[in-house]
């Protein structure tokens, strides 16, 4: 199996946060390829920044399926799943975002989740996130850091002590079953704090490279029709070679054989 593995913020250090906790969850025989976005912002807490990395995560998937599929699935490995779900519509693989996939293990083994994040600004947007997922009514708490961060990279470094505080407070005093910690800066810390919080912790990065494996190995096929199907055809002018040639593609696939008499 193969997996791309997509940091839709353009922060190199996460990229290796993301990278070591993915090669840690992945199965053996499981080929990762693990790429940054090529343009965008440092690290997304906003609606709009999220609009931006979406773009730069359909280029980097357009760049492997534009003459069909190189890989066996796509992980969006950003908490908030920039361009989700529309990217599900552009690939004929299957495309997990690390928020659904933190969301369904949590569902999985407690009936209400807190999520613990790096900022206070990043907030809203999770919460439109779980929202859109139709799992408001089993969210306990949305927990955040409300310090400046020295770097992105050294969060999990810089506020190890805040982070399990928060989460510790999460189950205490707003009832969560699973704790989850949100955000590629935080991959691999799950491992580290699971022994000192009272119940699950869920890493998304983990959730996502596992999700994805099950999913692919499910081989459920691809959508061809419904709220899923690639984009119809029609005329489009400016986009980059990689992004035209991926929607040529998908469209194509879309094509039914003529039945046979």
């Amino acid at each position: 199996m193969k997996l791309l593995v997509i940091n839709p913020n353009i922060s190199n250090d996460v990229t290796s946060l993301i990278e070591s906790e993915a090669r840690r969850s992945a199965s053996p025989g499981t080929e990762l390829v693990v790429r940054t976005a090529g343009h965008g912002v440092e690290y997304i807490e906003t609606r709009f920044e999220s609009l931006i990395a979406a773009g730069a995560v359909a280029e980097i998937i357009a760049e492997y399926t534009r003459d069909g599929a190189s890989v066996d699935g796509v992980v969006v490995a950003a908490f908030g799943d920039p361009g989700m779900p529309a990217l599900k519509e552009l690939a004929d693989v299957p495309v997990i975002g690390i928020t659904e996939a933190a969301l369904c293990a949590a569902a999985l083994q407690g009936h209400r989740f807190s999520i613990i994040a790096i900022s206070d600004r990043i907030r809203p947007w999770y919460l439109d996130c779980v929202e859109r997922f139709g799992l408001a009514g089993r969210l306990a708490s949305i927990r955040s850091i409300n310090e400046s961060l020295n770097g992105i990279g050294s969060v999990q470094q810089d506020f190890k002590e805040t982070l399990l505080a928060l989460s510790r407070q999460a189950v205490a005093e707003d009832g969560a079953d699973v704790v989850i910690l949100a955000g590629a800066p935080l991959a691999g810390l799950a491992r580290e704090l699971a022994g000192q919080i009272p119940v699950p912790v869920v890493d998304g990065i983990s959730a996502g490279i596992q999700m994805a494996q099950s999913v692919v190995n499910l081989q459920s096929g691809p959508h061809r029709a419904s709220a899923f199907a690639p984009p119809p055809v029609k005329a489009r002018k400016g986009l980059s070679k990689n992004l035209d040639a991926a929607l040529t593609t998908a469209q194509h696939a879309t094509r039914l054989p003529a039945p046979s008499h």
